[in-house]
């Protein structure tokens, strides 16, 4: 185990909580160029997905895939982001974005230049307002959990 003294994702939830199971919780960052942004994170602190035994790797990438598709169908985005980088905080987590062609950085990563600015605000473009995303990716993640 990786010592997790100053961790923020060990601290502090990491964003807007949408789920919380005993392994992992999904959060929404709270970014304005980027309103569909989600991470899973894991609970632990670990720093690398094979930190964690075989049938937690399912589960992680499970829950990943569970949130790209919720995020798919309700917002019909240009494209998802996965990402799971951990240079800055090495504490296990995946970025689940999604993306739209009118973005403020598409189509470069998040982390890059802005293209262009978005009026009106990002938040306001989604086909769903982000109290009804996180309640379908919840409401999704405790389906599966119980299937």
């Amino acid at each position: 185990m990786i010592d997790a003294s100053g961790c923020p994702l060990c601290a502090q939830e990491g964003g807007v909580p949408v789920l919380r199971t005993p392994l992992y919780r999904v959060i929404r960052a709270e970014e304005a160029d980027f309103p569909a942004f989600y991470r899973v994170v894991w609970n632990e602190h670990v720093a690398e997905w094979t930190d964690l035994v075989p049938a937690h790797r399912s589960l992680l990438m499970q829950t990943v895939a569970k949130v790209e598709t919720v995020l798919r169908e309700a917002l019909r985005p240009t494209k998802i982001n996965l990402a799971s980088l951990g240079n800055v905080v090495p504490h296990l987590h995946w970025h689940v974005i999604a993306r739209f062609d009118w973005d403020s950085h598409f189509p470069q990563p998040v982390w890059g230049a802005p293209q262009r600015v978005v009026v009106p605000p990002a938040v306001s473009r989604l086909a769903v307002p982000l109290e009804v995303l996180d309640a379908r990716i919840a409401a999704a993640l405790a389906e599966a959990v119980s299937a």
